[in-house]
């Protein structure tokens, strides 16, 4: 992602997050019923997959959802996040260090070693990189051998695009032109392949809106 469109994204997920963060940082219970109910089902997703030690990346990471209720699902896992927000980085260090840490990086040069993680996480975020091959190959690199990726991202099914076109034109406001890549999910299985990935299962969940892809390395 260039300068202005990195900005232009995180300050639309600023605003659109801003009720999450207020409810940690005051310790009230603040989030919205939909990012509640996703980022429930996101944790549940995991829990089929994690083991115990495995080391877990979690890709645009925010302020620390997800990574904070897989610590109390698994207590032996590692997590590292990377975000590209300053501000939510460093509420996941206040929230979940030692246990987790959280980096500010861009996607397309994760600050990792190679076959560094059993496992990565990246949910609702690959349609907002303007490059997303190389964000596909970072991953991939950073994965051990038989690592797995969980990569999720709206569906680009023409219900998706009836049901978005309305929702940026009313309460979703703040998300306009925040897709730097709006695919269909044959986009992205067939670039997830290109990059050497295998597509171990692949199912629709929110009533079709989004496509799961569990891949291996």
């Amino acid at each position: 992602m260039v300068k202005n469109e990195t900005k232009r994204y995180w300050t639309k997920r600023a605003k659109f997050y801003k009720n999450d963060i207020r409810g940690v940082l005051f310790k009230k219970p603040y989030p919205s019923f939909v990012n509640t109910l996703f980022h429930n089902w996101s944790v549940g997703q995991v829990q089929g997959v994690i083991k115990k030690n495995d080391h877990v990346l979690d890709i645009a990471c925010g302020w620390g959802r997800v990574s904070k209720e897989l610590l109390k699902v698994n207590k032996k896992i590692s997590i590292r996040g990377v975000d590209i927000s300053k501000p939510f980085a460093q509420i996941y260090n206040n929230e979940l260090s030692p246990r987790a840490k959280a980096k500010v990086a861009s996607m397309e040069k994760l600050p990792f070693k190679n076959n560094q993680f059993d496992l990565i996480l990246c949910y609702e975020t690959i349609e907002h990189v303007r490059n997303p091959k190389k964000v596909i190959s970072e991953m991939r690199r950073v994965l051990k051998k038989k690592g797995k990726l969980i990569l999720a991202m709206d569906s680009g099914t023409l219900t998706f695009r009836i049901i978005w076109f309305f929702w940026e034109r009313t309460r979703g406001r703040v998300w306009q032109a925040a897709h730097l890549n709006p695919y269909h999910h044959r986009d992205l299985e067939a670039l997830v392949l290109q990059s050497g990935f295998k597509i171990t299962q692949k199912y629709f969940t929110h009533f079709g809106l989004e496509i799961v892809l569990m891949l291996e390395k």
